[in-house]
C-alpha cells in the first residue's frame, strides 16, 4: 500500500532561508508537490549572513546554477578563508584557510611532521603550506583545476561572499520558474488541529486562509509556528557565547577586494568584513553586558574602509537552539530554528543542512515519529558540533586586555570541548566525533592560530628522520609558492569572468 502523500507544502517566511528551501524542494521534487512560499513585504529580512563556506557550491550544482551567473546576480565576490586578527594576543593575526593542508603522506597527517620541524624551529609558518592560504595572503585566486588532481591548483577549495538580499531574489526567480507560488502577506493567526495539535492553516492580514500538510518555518527570529504556535522551547547557550547583539553597517569599497573574510576581536566581541563587489559588508558582534550600544556602533564606524552607506542596523539575538528542530508537522529552518554567531560564516551551511535532512527524512502525510526524532538528532548534532568550533574561538586567548576577554579566557566550556583542547595541547592530535562540519585542518588552524602550542607530536612521526621530513615540508612549501605565483589577482579573476553590472 502506498502512503499517503503530503499534499501541499507551505513555507513560511523568505528571505534566504525561505527561498534556499523553496529552490531546493522545487528542484529534488520535480513539480509533484504543491509548494507555496507566504512572505510579508512589510517585513524586512535578517539578511546580514553574506560569507559562505564551501558546501554551498554542493548546494548551487544540486540547483545546477550557473556560478559565473550567480556571481553577477549576487555581487559576489570569491572565498578562500578566514583572516582572524587579534584574537590570541592583541597583534595576532592567521588564517583559517579551507580546503587541505599539506599533502597526505605515510603514516600520520601532515601536521604533526610540521609540528616537529616546528618545534625544532625548523618548519614555516603553517599558511605556506595550503595552497588557499598561501594564495590569501598574495589576494590570489583561481577556481581548483580538476584535471589537475596531485597539483595544489586541483585543491584550491573556494566559497563566496554575496549579498544575501540579492541571492534570496536570484533564488525566488529560480523558484517560481519551478512552479512554487508565492503569497504576499502578513500572518496575523496560526490555526492547529484538535485532534493533534498540528497546524492546519495560517490566516493573513487580508482574510486569507493557506492550508498545508507540511509547514515549514522561515520567518526568522521571530519563529512564529515553531515557537509562537506549538512552544516548542528554546536552549540558550548564552553562557558559552555571551555576544547578544550585532550592528551591520554597509560601507564603499576603497581597496582591492580580498579572497577572504576578516574578523576582527574588538574590546567586547568582534567586527566582520566582507567584501562584494559593489560594497563591503561590516559588522560588530558584542556583548551588551561589556559595552555599551554607542560605544559598540562608535568602535565599529571608526573601523570601516570607507564611507558608510547606511545607519548601523541593530539586531538583538540569544544563541543556542529550538529544543526540537522539528516539531508535529513544523520544520524550522534558518533562524527560527537556532542562531549561532556569523563567527565562522555557518548560518547558510545550517540552512542548507536543514533543507538536506528535511529530504532525506521527508514525510508522508502520517508524520512518523521515528524519522521526526531522527531529523531532530541530526540537527542536535549539527548544531553542536558548530557550537563548539565557535566557543574554541572565545576560550582559546591569552588576552586578558579587557573584562570580555577575561571572562572568555576564564569561562567553562562544554566537556566535549575541553577534551579537544587537552588532547591537541598534549600530542596534537584531533578527532572528530562524526560526519562533523569541521574537518581536523579547521581545528588545527584555529587552534594553534590562538596559541594553544603542542607539547609533543605523533611517535610515529619518528619513523622519518629530521632530514627527510624537512625536504617533504619545503618540497610542498616550494610547490605551493610556484602555483600561488602563476594564479591571477582575486579582482582580476572576477573582472575576467563574472564581473556584476555597476548598482
Amino acid at each position: 500500500m502506498e502512503p499517503d502523500k503530503v499534499k501541499q507544502v507551505v513555507i513560511v517566511g523568505g528571505g534566504t532561508a525561505g527561498w534556499m528551501t523553496a529552490s531546493a524542494l522545487a528542484k529534488v521534487l520535480k513539480g509533484k508537490y504543491a509548494i507555496r512560499l507566504v512572505e510579508s513585504d512589510e517585513i524586512g529580512t535578517v539578511g546580514v549572513g553574506e560569507a559562505t563556506i564551501p558546501m554551498i557550491s554542493l548546494f548551487n550544482r544540486m540547483l545546477e546554477l550557473d556560478e559565473d551567473e550567480f556571481m553577477r546576480k549576487t555581487q559576489a565576490s570569491f572565498k578562500l578563508g578566514i583572516e582572524f586578527v587579534n584574537w590570541g594576543r592583541l597583534g595576532d593575526r592567521y588564517i583559517h584557510g579551507f580546503g587541505v593542508i599539506g599533502q597526505f603522506n605515510w603514516t600520520v597527517d601532515f601536521h604533526h611532521y610540521w609540528l616537529k620541524q616546528r618545534l625544532a624551529g625548523k618548519a614555516q609558518d603553517l599558511a605556506h603550506y595550503s595552497i588557499n592560504t598561501a594564495a590569501c595572503l598574495q589576494n590570489k585566486f583561481m577556481r581548483a583545476r580538476p584535471d589537475m588532481p596531485n597539483s595544489p591548483l586541483g585543491q584550491i577549495a573556494h566559497a563566496f561572499h554575496f549579498d544575501a538580499s540579492l541571492y534570496a531574489k536570484f533564488l525566488r526567480e529560480y523558484s517560481e520558474a519551478r512552479g512554487v507560488v508565492r503569497t504576499e502577506g502578513r500572518i496575523v493567526d496560526v490555526k492547529l488541529c484538535d485532534a493533534d495539535g498540528h497546524v492546519e492553516a495560517i490566516v493573513l492580514n487580508d482574510g486569507t486562509v493557506v492550508e498545508g500538510d507540511l509547514f515549514i518555518d522561515c520567518s526568522g527570529f521571530r519563529a512564529l509556528l515553531i515557537e509562537g504556535a506549538l512552544k516548542t522551547g528554546y536552549e540558550d547557550w548564552s553562557h558559552w557565547l555571551p555576544c547578544d547583539r550585532a550592528l551591520a553597517v554597509p560601507c564603499a569599497s576603497t581597496q582591492e577586494i580580498t579572497p577572504y573574510t576578516r574578523a576582527t576581536a574588538r574590546t567586547a566581541g568582534w567586527q566582520w568584513r566582507i567584501p562584494l563587489q559593489h560594497r563591503v559588508g561590516n559588522g560588530h558582534v558584542y556583548c551588551s553586558k561589556f559595552i555599551s550600544d554607542d560605544e559598540a556602533s562608535a568602535q565599529l564606524l571608526s573601523n570601516l574602509d570607507g564611507e558608510p552607506l547606511a545607519a548601523p542596523r541593530p539586531i538583538k539575538f540569544l544563541t543556542g537552539k529550538r529544543k526540537q528542530a522539528w516539531n508535529k508537522n513544523v520544520v524550522s529552518i534558518g533562524l527560527s530554528s537556532g542562531f549561532l554567531e556569523p563567527l565562522e560564516s555557518t548560518s547558510i551551511h545550517l540552512i542548507q543542512m536543514g533543507i538536506a535532512h528535511l529530504l532525506t527524512y521527508f514525510p508522508s502525510a502520517g508524520f512518523a515519529e521515528s524519522d521526526r526524532k531522527q531529523y531532530n538528532r541530526m540537527m542536535d548534532a549539527e548544531y553542536t558540533w558548530v557550537r563548539d568550533f565557535i566557543i574554541l574561538h572565545y576560550k582559546a586567548t591569552e588576552r586578558t586586555d579587557t573584562p570580555f576577554w577575561n571572562h572568555c579566557r576564564t569561562m567553562d566550556v562544554p566537556d566535549s570541548l575541553t577534551h579537544r583542547m587537552k588532547l591537541f595541547e598534549t600530542s596534537g592530535r584531533i578527532f572528530l566525533e562524526g560526519e562533523e562540519l569541521f574537518r581536523p585542518v579547521s581545528w588545527l588552524q584555529v587552534m594553534y592560530g590562538q596559541r594553544i602550542q603542542p607539547k609533543s607530536y605523533h611517535p610515529l612521526t619518528d619513523l622519518l628522520n629530521e632530514e627527510e621530513i624537512q625536504t617533504y615540508l619545503d618540497e610542498i612549501a616550494g610547490v605551493i609558492k610556484a602555483c600561488v605565483n602563476v594564479m591571477p589577482s582575486h579582482s582580476q579573476f572576477i573582472a575576467d569572468h563574472c564581473a556584476a553590472p555597476r548598482m
